[in-house]
C-alpha cells in the first residue's frame, strides 16, 4: 500500500490552505492598502448587484431566473446557519428590487385618469412595503441573542434599586400580585425599595401598601399620565437604578439578578429592557383559541425584532419590565412626556444622548393581556399615535447623536404604525380592474407572474425563516386587516398635529358573561369582506363569460386569487369580532408543579399542578388515589429549601382530575403563594419560544379554517340578530295596540 504524499509547506492542498493563504497576503498589506481593496470589492459588489436588479429579462429567462433562485432559497432554508438566512435575505432582495425597477420602467403606462389613480395609489403601498422590508431586514438579519451577565462581589457592595409600580385605575387583586411579587425579588433587602405610584388616589391601596411594607407615592395631578407618574416618583426617591413594571406585570424573583449585571460590566448602559410575556391570552388568542399554538401579535417583537434592535444598540424601552440607570434618565429629563408613548421616546433620547440600550430574551415578568378586542384596538391606537408624534417631533432620521444603525431601526419601528393605508390598498386593489376595468398594471398577465410571484414567494419563505416560532405566515397581514382601520386616522391626525390626542389607559381583568358578537367594530372587516365577495362573483363571471381580449383570462385569474387571498384574510378578521366568554376573573396559569396535599387523617399525598391562580389549583392525582369533593386539606408548595402551607378545600374531583380553592389566606400566606408560583421564573422560560416553528403551508391552512369560521361566526350573528329584531317589533306592536 502506498503511503500518502507528505503535504509541502507553502503548497495547501485544500480550500482551507488556500484561504488561510489568501489571509495572510491581506495581513501583509499596509493597512491602507487593505481600507483601499474593501472599498473596491464594496464598490463591485455594489455594481454588480444593481446591474442585476437591472438588466432586462424577457418573459422566459425571468421565469427561469425566478425557479432558480426559489430553489436555492429553499435548499438555503434547511440550513439553520446564520449565513444560509444572509444568502436568504440577498436573494430576496434581488427579486423584490428587480420586480419594483421592472414595475416603475415597465407598468405605468396608464391611458387614463382611473387608471393612474388606481395605478399609483397601488404603487405607493408598494413601495412602502418594500422599504419596510428592507428596514426589517437590515433590523433583524443577526439577532444579538445577549446572555445574562451575573452579579460579582458580596451583596452588601450591589446598588439600591427603586422599583415603581405604577396603577391608574387597576383592581388592588391585580396590583397585590405585582407588589408581592416585587418585594420578593431576589437583592439585598436593604438595597431593594417597592414603591406604588397610585395615580387613582384610593384609600385602600394605601392601606394595604402600609400592611405589607410597600411605599406609597401619590401626587395631586395626572399630569402627563404615566409618565408623569413615573417622573414624580423619581424626584422623591434616590436608588441608583429603577426597575420599572406595569400593575399587572409580576415579576420573577430573579430579575434583577439576571439583568443588572450588564449595567456594572458596561457603565454606558442606560436601560436594559426584558420581554412583555403574557401568561393570559390576548383576544386574538381567545376569540380564535389559538393560545400557545399560534404566536401572538407581540411574540414578533420580543422574539426577533428587540434582539435584532440590540446589534444595533437600538434596543427600545417598552414602559414595564426594564432597568433603567438613574443618572442617565435624569440627564434627558426624565421619562418623556412629550408624546403617548412616553416608553419608545425615552429610549430614543437616551440614545441621542450617547447612551447605550440593552435586551435581554429571557422572561423575567409575565402580565394580564388586553381582555376584550375593543380594549386591545385602543392601546394599538395609541401606539401608533405614540410613534407617528415621535416621527413628526423628532424623527430618528433627523437630527444630532445617532448611528445609521439606530436611525434605521428608530425608523421602522415608527414606520411600521403606517400601514393602516397599505393595507386597506392592498385589501381592495383587485376590486379596482373587477369593478371598474382599470389597468393597475400595463404589462401582459404572464409578465405580472413571473415577476410579482418571486417577490412574494422569496419574501414570505424569507420572513418565515427569519421569524421562525414568534410569527406563523399570513397572521401578520391578520393582525393588520383588524387594526388597520383604526389606526389610519390618529395616524394621520398626529402627522398633521402632534399635540392631537391624548393618554388612554388599558384596562385589564374583568369578565364577559355571555358569547356575543362586536358588530360595531366588525363593521370594517364586514365591508371589506362583501366587497371581496362580490369581486369574487363578478371574477367568476367574467371567466364563465370569456373575452375576446388576449390575456384578459389570464389577468381575471390573478385578480381572482388575489380577491380570494383577501377573502382569506378579511373572513379571518371577522372571526376576531366574536367575543368569547370569559367567565374566571383571574386567568389560570398552565404549569407543572410537584405539590404535596396533607389530609385531615394524616395521610400524605403527592400530586402535579395543572394549572394555578390566586384562588387555587388544577392537579392531577397518580393513579388509583382520589380526594374527595368538599374535603378539607393543607396544600404544601416548595421549592429548593423553601416550604408554605395553605389551606384549601376540594371542589372538584374525578378520576385522577381534581381542582381545589384555596381557604382565606393571611397577607403572609398570599406572599408565600406569589413567591412559589407567579415568581418562578421557570414557569414562563418553559413557554416562551416553544411553540411550533412556522411552516408556511400549514400556516395558510389555519388561517383558512379561521376565515371560514369567520364566516359562520357573521352568518350565525346576522340570523340571532334578524331574529331578536323581529321578536322586538310585534311585542313593540302589541303595546301601542294596548295603549
Amino acid at each position: 500500500m502506498n503511503a500518502p504524499l507528505p503535504e509541502v509547506p507553502g503548497l495547501p492542498t485544500s480550500a482551507q490552505g488556500r484561504l488561510q493563504r489568501l489571509q495572510g497576503w491581506f495581513d501583509a498589506r499596509p493597512p491602507g492598502t487593505i481600507k483601499r481593496l474593501k472599498r473596491a470589492g464594496m464598490l463591485v459588489g455594489t455594481l454588480l448587484f444593481f446591474s442585476i436588479i437591472s438588466v432586462p429579462f424577457d418573459l422566459l429567462t425571468q421565469g427561469v431566473f425566478g425557479v432558480m433562485c426559489f430553489f436555492a432559497a429553499v435548499l438555503l432554508r434547511r440550513s439553520a446557519s446564520r449565513l444560509a438566512i444572509l444568502a436568504m435575505i440577498v436573494l430576496s432582495l434581488v427579486m423584490s428590487l428587480r420586480y419594483v425597477y421592472w414595475r416603475m420602467t415597465s407598468t405605468l403606462g396608464f391611458e387614463n385618469s382611473l387608471d393612474m389613480v388606481f395605478g399609483l395609489g397601488l404603487l405607493l403601498a408598494e413601495l412602502y412595503a418594500l422599504v419596510v422590508l428592507l428596514c426589517g431586514y437590515l433590523q433583524t438579519c443577526w439577532p444579538l441573542r445577549r446572555n445574562p451577565v451575573l452579579m460579582q462581589g458580596a451583596p452588601d457592595t450591589w446598588p439600591v434599586v427603586d422599583v415603581f409600580i405604577p396603577t391608574y385605575n387597576e383592581s388592588l387583586s391585580i396590583v397585590k400580585l405585582t407588589l408581592f411579587a416585587a418585594q420578593a425579588i431576589d437583592w439585598p433587602r436593604d438595597k431593594l425599595r417597592v414603591h406604588l405610584l397610585d395615580d387613582g388616589k384610593r384609600d385602600e391601596f394605601r392601606e394595604f401598601c402600609a400592611q405589607i411594607g410597600v411605599n406609597y407615592i401619590t401626587r395631586d395631578n395626572n399630569l402627563h399620565a404615566k409618565a408623569g407618574n413615573l417622573n414624580e416618583a423619581l424626584k422623591v426617591t434616590d436608588g441608583e437604578y429603577v426597575a420599572i413594571f406595569d400593575a399587572d406585570h409580576v415579576p420573577t424573583r430573579s430579575f434583577l439578578q439576571m439583568g443588572m449585571g450588564w449595567f456594572i460590566k458596561d457603565p454606558r448602559l442606560s436601560m436594559l429592557q426584558t420581554p412583555h410575556f403574557f401568561f393570559s391570552p390576548d383576544p386574538f388568542e381567545k376569540n380564535l383559541d389559538t393560545f400557545r399554538s399560534v404566536p401572538n401579535e407581540n411574540e414578533l417583537f420580543y422574539g426577533v425584532v428587540q434582539d435584532g434592535s440590540d446589534l444595533w444598540n437600538a434596543a427600545f424601552f417598552c414602559g414595564s419590565c426594564a432597568i433603567i440607570r438613574r443618572q442617565a434618565l435624569e440627564e434627558i429629563g426624565g421619562v418623556a412626556t412629550e408624546t403617548v408613548t412616553e416608553d419608545a421616546h425615552t429610549a430614543l433620547k437616551l440614545s441621542r444622548a450617547g447612551y447605550n440600550t440593552a435586551y435581554l430574551a429571557i422572561p423575567q415578568a409575565a402580565g394580564l393581556a388586553t381582555e376584550s378586542l375593543s380594549r386591545h384596538i385602543r392601546q394599538r391606537v395609541r401606539w401608533a399615535r405614540g410613534m407617528a408624534q415621535i416621527f413628526r417631533t423628532d424623527n430618528p432620521l433627523l437630527g444630532r447623536g445617532l448611528t445609521l444603525g439606530q436611525r434605521f431601526c428608530y425608523f421602522n419601528a415608527m414606520l411600521h404604525f403606517f400601514y393602516g393605508l397599505p393595507r386597506l390598498v392592498f385589501l381592495t386593489a383587485p376590486l379596482a380592474f373587477l369593478f371598474f376595468d382599470a389597468r393597475i398594471f400595463h404589462a401582459s398577465a404572464l409578465m405580472i407572474a413571473v415577476y410579482v410571484l418571486p417577490h412574494i414567494l422569496h419574501s414570505s419563505l424569507t420572513n418565515s425563516t427569519m421569524q421562525g416560532r414568534f410569527r406563523h405566515s399570513f397572521w401578520n397581514e391578520v393582525y393588520e386587516t383588524v387594526l388597520a382601520w383604526y389606526i389610519l386616522g390618529p395616524v394621520i391626525m398626529a402627522l398633521v398635529n402632534p399635540r392631537f390626542g391624548g393618554f388612554n389607559v388599558t384596562d385589564k381583568g374583568g369578565i364577559i358573561d355571555e358569547k356575543f358578537f362586536e358588530w360595531r367594530l366588525a363593521r370594517p372587516y364586514i365591508v371589506l369582506l362583501g366587497l371581496n365577495l362580490c369581486g369574487l362573483v363578478v371574477a367568476l363571471t367574467m371567466l364563465v363569460r370569456g373575452s375576446n381580449e388576449e390575456g384578459v383570462a389570464v389577468t381575471v385569474l390573478i385578480n381572482l386569487a388575489w380577491t380570494l387571498y383577501n377573502i382569506m384574510i378579511t373572513g379571518a378578521a371577522v372571526a376576531v369580532a366574536s367575543e368569547t366568554r370569559q367567565v374566571r376573573r383571574e386567568p389560570r396559569v398552565a404549569a407543572s408543579l410537584p405539590i404535596r396535599l396533607e389530609r385531615a387523617d394524616g395521610s400524605v399525598l403527592d400530586a402535579v399542578t395543572l394549572d394555578f391562580s390566586q384562588q387555587g389549583l388544577g392537579l392531577r392525582l397518580p393513579e388509583g388515589q382520589g380526594i374527595a369533593r368538599g374535603e378539607a386539606l393543607q396544600v404544601v408548595l416548595f421549592r429548593k429549601d423553601t416550604l408554605s402551607r395553605f389551606p384549601a378545600t376540594v371542589v372538584f374531583s374525578h378520576g385522577s382530575m381534581a381542582g381545589v380553592q384555596f381557604d382565606p389566606l393571611t397577607l403572609r400566606q398570599q406572599s408565600d403563594l406569589v413567591r412559589l408560583t407567579f415568581s418562578r421564573a421557570d414557569t414562563w422560560a418553559a413557554t416562551w419560544g416553544r411553540g411550533a416553528i412556522d411552516t408556511p403551508l400549514k400556516a395558510m391552512c389555519e388561517v383558512c379554517k379561521v376565515s371560514l369560521r369567520g364566516v359562520r361566526e357573521l352568518l350565525s350573528a346576522t340570523r340571532q340578530a334578524w331574529h331578536t329584531r323581529r321578536t322586538v317589533e310585534p311585542a313593540g306592536d302589541s303595546v301601542m295596540e294596548k295603549s
